[in-house]
């Protein structure tokens, strides 16, 4: 076996370890893509016996490609009045019938929901990177501070200020489904919305509940609470086609009209109530994100 050779086979058994990495660190399937084909081509520019662990350069040059990424993004902000009101993060589409392939076990492991993911994006890039690294993947904060630049102590701070700010927001930890209990409820939705029942939504719907929509470019995202308010956004789903999904480990739908996609619903179930509904409205990113797992009629 060439060189060449090897490092290719090193490098692959790294991947799905990289992309886990670098999803959590920018919450886009397309750029944790490119960070992870930057460091391959970082690696054939290196000196192969310089480097002492392979496994955690690759990490290094992630994290660094990652930390780039997302400093450039923190130059074009957006005013959002509500902090939750942000573009939802890609998430990891998989057919309700099938189990995850090991890739995507691996980008999911640890269970990074779209409500984890949307509050690692209220984070500044320091803390996102010192939070991911140090509680995610287990990184020692001399380790951590080498890769950012500052003192081990900085980067300690860092890590407390995400996690006191991760801890804060409390996203909703649901749990596997392996029942397919929390699947019934969201058909139970679905047969509330389309009966017009409001007695059963209320039923299943925690009083507290919260639905985030992404409704693309040209829109602002936007966040609605309640029970009776997310009863009357629930309106425009009626008759709509269903097509169940999984959506970063969560029961989810796809719903389609007259063989077009119209949203992706990824609901997080606490006990027999939805807490949290988040909803892709973008049609393209919609048709983008389910391609090779749903097939419209049509």
């Amino acid at each position: 076996m060439d060189d060449e050779e090897w490092l290719s086979r090193q490098f692959e058994a790294n991947r799905p370890r990289l992309r886990a990495v670098a999803y959590r660190m920018l919450g886009s399937l397309p750029d944790a893509e490119d960070a992870v084909q930057n460091a391959w081509l970082r690696l054939h520019r290196a000196d192969p016996d310089a480097i002492e662990n392979l496994g955690g350069w690759l990490t290094t040059v992630v994290g660094r490609e990652c930390l780039h990424v997302l400093r450039s993004r923190r130059r074009r902000p957006e005013r959002l009045v509500d902090p939750v009101a942000r573009p939802l993060p890609d998430p990891v589409v998989s057919a309700a019938e099938e189990p995850a392939d090991p890739e995507q076990e691996a980008l999911l492991a640890d269970s990074v929901s779209l409500a984890l993911l949307v509050v690692l994006d209220s984070l500044s890039p320091a803390e996102r990177l010192a939070f991911v690294f140090h509680d995610m993947f287990g990184f020692a904060f001399d380790e951590i501070a080498s890769l950012m630049s500052c003192s081990p102590a900085a980067a300690r701070q860092h890590a407390s200020r995400a996690r006191r700010r991760v801890r804060g927001a409390d996203p909703p930890a649901p749990g596997p489904d392996r029942s397919g209990r929390q699947r019934r409820v969201v058909d139970a939705f679905f047969a509330a919305v389309n009966a017009g029942d409001f007695a059963s939504l209320a039923r299943i719907l925690d009083p507290d509940v919260v639905l985030r929509a992404d409704y693309g470019p040209g829109r602002a995202p936007a966040v609605y609470r309640g029970v009776d308010t997310i009863a009357r956004q629930s309106r425009a789903g009626r008759g709509a086609d269903l097509y169940p999904v999984i959506v970063n480990g969560l029961p989810g739908v796809v719903t389609a009209r007259h063989g077009r996609p119209v949203s992706l619903l990824a609901f997080t179930v606490v006990g027999d109530r939805i807490v949290e509904i988040d909803g892709i409205r973008d049609r393209d990113r919609v048709r983008t994100l389910t391609a090779g797992i749903v097939e419209f009629d049509g």
